[in-house]
């Protein structure tokens, strides 16, 4: 009967520990990498400028249908939002090739920050992006907090970028 209890006591113990580890998992969220780039205007950035500020970081191709499709809604998403400390950057990816991504942006009138990936670097350091769109919010600490692939619902976005700001 003893021995019974102290199992009993010793898995309630290791349950609570391991529903501890798993919430400490859950909220610890990685940093966004520290990334330098050149934007199309000749600027130079990078991801430290990103404190305080909720940031979009999405990279994209102008040969993706869906990139070209979504990015009137990262405009409006923008512009919508600016005002209130959130930012994009649009990373064009290392086999874009720039005439087009500057064409692209110009033609558009891109009023956020448009960088092209030109060694690969930035994706990389991103974990490694591949397809496009990926798209990547990062909060006003600098942690990246979600990761979206493929197509994005603008409703879903919104509310994650009103609670972040």
């Amino acid at each position: 009967m003893l021995n019974r209890r102290h199992l009993g006591f010793a898995l309630a113990g290791g349950a609570a520990a391991l529903a501890g580890g798993l919430v400490w998992q859950l909220n610890a969220l990685p940093l966004a990498p520290a990334v330098n780039y050149t934007l199309l205007d000749g600027r130079s950035a990078d991801s430290a400028q990103w404190r305080g500020r909720v940031m979009l970081v999405n990279f994209w191709a102008t040969s993706c249908a869906t990139c070209v499709k979504k990015m009137p809604m990262l405009m409006a998403t923008h512009r919508k939002y600016e005002s209130k400390g959130f930012d994009v950057l649009a990373v064009a990816m290392q086999y874009d090739p720039p005439a087009f991504v500057a064409a692209f942006a110009q033609e558009r009138q891109l009023p956020f920050g448009v960088a092209i990936d030109h060694t690969g670097a930035i994706s990389q350091a991103f974990g490694d992006v591949r397809v496009t769109p990926t798209t990547v919010i990062v909060d006003r600490q600098g942690q990246m907090v979600k990761r979206l692939v493929g197509d994005i619902d603008e409703a879903e976005l919104h509310g994650l970028i009103e609670k972040l700001l």
